[in-house]
């Protein structure tokens, strides 16, 4: 192959990172898009499609319960096949996935739903460890470009959501069908990416990973990232799944309700791209976690308390809270990891063993909703998390890492030689 001209090579570096960043942005459009896009019709779907209030339940749990249960496949996908594959082959998957439950709604609902959520789960978990890897030196940056586009895929869905379904002459298999063009769109532009899969793979003559990946489940500091991923996890999709029904218990209309869900995401918009930016010029995150959980609880409790004319205000602040919690445990997956790989296995473990956790909060508020007929138990046991959140967030924003080979951490946040045990890194 010939030699490409020193003088073309910063044009060349320039094309393929203006590649990447459209390509990450594409991706992460459809991370939530597939979700936010149901909790707004879940009354519509329930009466067309018959489903019974416990099935509403399950589906509204169905996708922090695939992220739990697919996504510890991904850091194993990722040594065999290399990230930019996966995360094609993933794409493909949602795509299936989501054109399946348009299509056939009454008996792929839940099969179409699963198989687009374990793609989203494998999504997840690599696109932070592929930016780490790809631009390491700007992966704030890179996180908050993936974070803006994920909070505009979701604030897109759950507002045309009830107007679609109007529009069409209630059609389900179009209202759930729609979300599959985008995913097309993605998988053709990731195409672009695939060039750089060699490059992903585990040096074999590198000192073996493995010793990395066993290590990360021995270290405190890889469960306080887990419990913070999972905990705001509880928190977001609790809020996504249910808050548009407490708003029309309150008694707010099917758009409004939705309309309200999509000023949930444009709050996240607000902090998704600043978020991991200024955690990762920080030292200590622990100066950003504290208001970012007392603002969401803030904001949960004026949805249900509040007056409902201020009901816009409350998501709008609700949604700052939670998007900049979503920056910051992506952000501590990548920054409390030595390297790329221990990056995608720590992400691994935070988003299988945390959306395992957060899958609760779905199926808890529906229950509790259906056993004591209002919102001010659930609503209650969701600020109770919140303290909980606050309490492993002091933990994990603290400036350490994980060890590698006898790495530890200095004074300004980074990893620098040292000969103490690795071990000593992450105790509490």
């Amino acid at each position: 192959m010939a030699e490409i001209p020193a003088a073309r090579e910063p044009g060349r570096r320039s094309l393929e990172a203006a590649l990447l960043v459209v390509s990450i942005a594409a991706l992460a459009f459809n991370l939530r898009a597939a979700i936010t896009s149901l909790p707004p019709v879940f009354p519509e779907l329930e009466a067309r499609l018959r489903l019974s209030p416990a099935t509403v339940t399950v589906l509204a749990a169905t996708p922090v319960l695939c992220f739990g249960a697919v996504s510890g496949l991904a850091a194993w996908l990722n040594r065999r096949l290399g990230e930019e594959r996966v995360l094609f082959g993933a794409l493909i998957l949602l795509s299936a996935g989501l054109l399946l439950r348009g299509a056939l709604p009454r008996s792929m609902l839940f099969p179409g739903t699963i198989v687009a959520c374990g793609a989203i789960a494998v999504m997840n978990v690599l696109l932070s460890s592929t930016i780490k890897r790809r631009a390491p030196a700007r992966a704030g940056l890179y996180i908050g470009i993936y974070l803006t586009s994920l909070s505009a895929g979701a604030v897109i869905a759950s507002l045309v959501s009830v107007p679609l379904y109007d529009a069409t002459g209630r059609s389900v298999q179009v209202t759930l069908g729609l979300w599959g063009l985008p995913a097309i769109a993605a998988t053709l532009i990731w195409i672009t990416q695939l060039r750089y899969r060699r490059s992903s793979r585990p040096d074999r003559d590198a000192p073996p990973p493995a010793r990395h990946r066993a290590s990360v489940y021995r270290h405190a500091l890889a469960w306080q990232v887990t419990a913070f991923m999972g905990l705001q996890s509880l928190l977001y999709y609790a809020g996504v799944s249910w808050l548009p029904e407490l708003f029309r218990d309150r008694g707010e209309s099917a758009a409004a309700a939705g309309t309200l869900l999509a000023v949930l995401g444009l709050g996240n918009l607000l902090t998704s791209l600043s978020t991991p930016v200024l955690a990762q010029r920080m030292t200590d995150q622990r100066v950003l976690v504290v208001p970012v959980v007392l603002v969401t609880a803030g904001g949960l409790a004026g949805s249900l308390w509040a007056p409902l004319g201020s009901a816009a205000l409350w998501m709008l602040v609700l949604g700052a809270a939670q998007g900049a919690a979503l920056g910051l445990a992506i952000y501590f997956t990548m920054a409390r990891a030595p390297d790329p790989a221990t990056a995608a296995s720590l992400s691994s473990l935070a988003q299988s063993v945390g959306y395992l956790v957060s899958a609760a909060g779905p199926l808890a508020v529906g229950f509790l909703r259906a056993a004591t007929g209002g919102w001010t138990v659930p609503v209650t046991g969701l600020l109770l998390i919140c303290g909980a959140e606050l309490a492993v967030g002091l933990f994990v924003g603290r400036p350490k890492m994980l060890p590698d080979g006898g790495l530890a951490v200095g004074s300004s946040g980074r990893p620098e030689a040292d000969s103490a045990p690795a071990d000593n890194y992450s105790k509490l």
